[in-house]
């Protein structure tokens, strides 16, 4: 029978890269900086880690789209020295960090390894053009058998204003105020990618990339690393004092009907349904929106933040309109929102980006956010929220950490 997976591994250490265009800086180079930033902060060596898990899409340009190849183990453990320890690739989209972090930690619990690493890492800038391109998906009468990522959440959008009465002017209106918040949160975080404070009239203004979302509803294509050392519980105080424990997990990965169905609703992601009842059912919690303490949700435009915070059921649908006029997911909120800047502002290196996630989540709940001007009071739980793939066919996955009761 299975047993309960609640407060059984902790993190003792965590590093990350800064996020940007890092020209200067090979995949390599952003590895061993978040990697040794972790050993440093867990007062370990690299000798100690048992085993490594990394989290990577590896994506490069053929001219007609996006594919992955040949990344193994080895993407880390060359350029760390790692001498024939094992390490395990990790590939599940834009999940891909949050679900690398989740296989080492069932290692780790399951008693096969004592400390392990987790690196999740993505070099964008250097594939020679923007976003993903174009997504090969079945024929679909709206689709017509291709779509990119803004194209994809534009429907998303526009069918959000349409189901909930919002015209186009308060349907924009709405997400300006979510992408405003991004940049501010990220103006304030050293490591952040984009961190230009702008103005509603600025993201309304902005040249369209698919109506309704303009240049600033998308995220940028970013370069990062992030890096998690995790043991079990009954260890992590030879560590350190002040770790975070893995409260819940959940993964879930739809059938894929979206992508033909003419009366797939784009304004819920069942997928996120599944996978934070998994989490919360698995970290005890009842009421989220009362006892989680802040959110890392999966931004990559700004309509996607909306439909993330309705889908783990931290607002109710169709009522974010409301909260975000409130000022409800800001810091001073009830349910403060992407604090780091999210993907949005942030940035959004696949791989790394569920990594990096956590790692805002460690910071907030150590009480050591970067720049004090962000730092949460008293926070104990927070959700780290990723997702990718088509409609109905999303995979998605969902961690909470939290301080020892």
């Amino acid at each position: 029978m299975a047993e309960s997976f609640k407060d059984k591994v902790a993190i003792i250490g965590m590093g990350c890269s800064k996020f940007g265009e890092n020209w200067d800086m090979g995949s390599e180079d952003m590895i061993v900086d978040a990697t040794y930033n972790a050993l440093e902060d867990a007062g370990i060596e690299m000798k100690d880690i048992d085993a490594a898990w990394v989290g990577t899409i590896g994506f490069h340009g053929n001219g007609a789209g996006m594919t992955s190849t040949g990344i193994t183990g080895a993407s880390i453990s060359m350029p760390l020295k790692l001498q024939y320890k094992p390490v395990t690739h990790v590939e599940n989209g834009c999940a891909t960090g949050t679900d690398a972090l989740r296989n080492a930690a069932f290692a780790v619990a399951a008693k096969v390894y004592d400390i392990v690493l987790v690196v999740g890492i993505e070099k964008l800038k250097d594939t020679g053009f923007g976003g993903l391109g174009e997504l090969s998906i079945p024929p679909h009468p709206v689709f017509e058998g291709g779509l990119t990522a803004p194209g994809m959440y534009a429907l998303a959008a526009t069918r959000y204003f349409k189901k909930y009465g919002l015209s186009p002017e308060e349907g924009k209106r709405m997400l300006s105020k979510v992408s405003v918040k991004s940049h501010y949160n990220a103006s304030r975080n050293p490591n952040a990618h984009l961190r230009n404070v702008i103005t509603e009239e600025q993201v309304m203004n902005a040249p369209p990339i698919a109506w309704p979302l303009g240049l600033f509803d998308c995220c940028g294509v970013t370069d990062g690393a992030a890096v998690a050392i995790l043991c079990r519980e009954e260890d992590a105080k030879k560590f350190r004092d002040d770790y975070v424990l893995i409260k819940g997990l959940g993964l879930s990965i739809g059938p894929g009907q979206g992508s033909i169905r003419t009366d797939y609703d784009f304004t819920i992601w069942d997928e996120t349904v599944y996978a934070s009842k998994e989490a919360y059912a698995m970290a005890g919690i009842k009421n989220p929106r009362d006892e989680i303490d802040l959110v890392e949700c999966h931004d990559c435009f700004s309509i996607s933040e909306v439909i993330a915070v309705e889908s783990l059921g931290l607002c109710k649908r169709g009522q974010a309109r409301e909260d975000i006029e409130a000022g409800a997911w800001t810091q001073d909120g009830d349910i403060p929102v992407n604090l780091s800047g999210g993907l949005k502002a942030f940035g959004h290196p696949i791989g790394a980006s569920g990594c990096r996630e956590a790692y805002e989540i460690y910071r907030q709940l150590q009480g050591k956010a970067i720049d004090e001007t962000r730092q949460l009071k008293n926070a104990r739980i927070g959700l780290v929220h990723n997702q990718a793939g088509l409609p109905g066919k999303f995979m998605c996955a969902v961690a909470i950490y939290g301080l020892p009761d």
